[in-house]
């Protein structure tokens, strides 16, 4: 094809060249986290079967007891689909998957930063299942995921908490001047941070093999004691 000749005057020929349109690449779809397993439990993507147990949970009575205010089941979820990497999981054991809590997830791609949120229903708490799970979450999102820091803010009387998050390898950035008063009592966040490579520092190799499996130890589980009249050379 070339170009029209104009009032009859002799021209070159123009060639005709293709247009070039530039499409922008598109963004990563978001991840599936169908079922990611950690020691004692894994982390799946919320069910419609979900429902019912995670309301019972902010229904509990003793779930009123954590300072920090985590609710299983809220009005964004419905904000879920189409959030990139945000996403609510539920937590389960792996032996009985059974329905111990959940966490929220927030992400940042372009920072390369994320939060979260974690509850454990008061029946199924001190067995470990929020370190466990948090540390899944961890590894899934700096080793798979590429993000490079974790940010988390911590109520500041939450003392299990932040006792669980520095055990984990979190430190501590700061602790906000704004409080807030509430029935007469002071609250105030702490900001807590991790990197992928403290992470990979603390936990090496924790989401390529996940370590030696631990037998599970029930909340009751008692280190076996030796009697008074224990002698070494009878149980050689």
């Amino acid at each position: 094809m070339t170009a029209r000749r104009l009032s009859g005057a002799a021209e070159a020929p123009v060639p005709w060249l293709p247009m070039i349109i530039d499409v922008p690449r598109p963004l990563p779809a978001p991840a599936r986290v169908e079922s990611r397993p950690g020691r004692t439990v894994r982390l799946r993507d919320i069910r419609p079967g979900d429902r019912r147990g995670l309301i019972g949970f902010d229904r509990d009575p003793g779930s009123g007891g954590t300072p920090g205010g985590y609710r299983h089941w809220a009005t964004h979820r419905a904000d879920v689909a189409g959030a990139g990497d945000d996403r609510h999981l539920a937590i389960e054991t792996l032996h009985g998957r059974t329905l111990v809590g959940s966490i929220w997830l927030q992400a940042d791609p372009a920072s390369g930063r994320f939060s979260y949120g974690i509850g454990i229903g008061a029946q199924h708490r001190r067995c470990g299942y929020a370190g466990d799970a948090v540390t899944t979450l961890l590894a899934f999102m700096f080793e798979q995921r590429g993000y490079r820091e974790c940010e988390v803010s911590v109520h500041g009387r939450n003392f299990a908490s932040l006792a669980l998050h520095a055990r984990l390898g979190f430190h501590e950035e700061g602790r906000p001047r704004d409080t807030e008063l509430l029935r007469g009592q002071v609250r105030y966040p702490v900001l807590m941070a991790i990197t992928a490579g403290h992470f990979a520092a603390h936990h090496p190799g924790f989401a390529a093999a996940h370590g030696p499996a631990r037998p599970w130890r029930g909340r009751h589980w008692r280190t076996p004691r030796r009697g008074r009249h224990w002698r070494a050379g009878h149980h050689s």
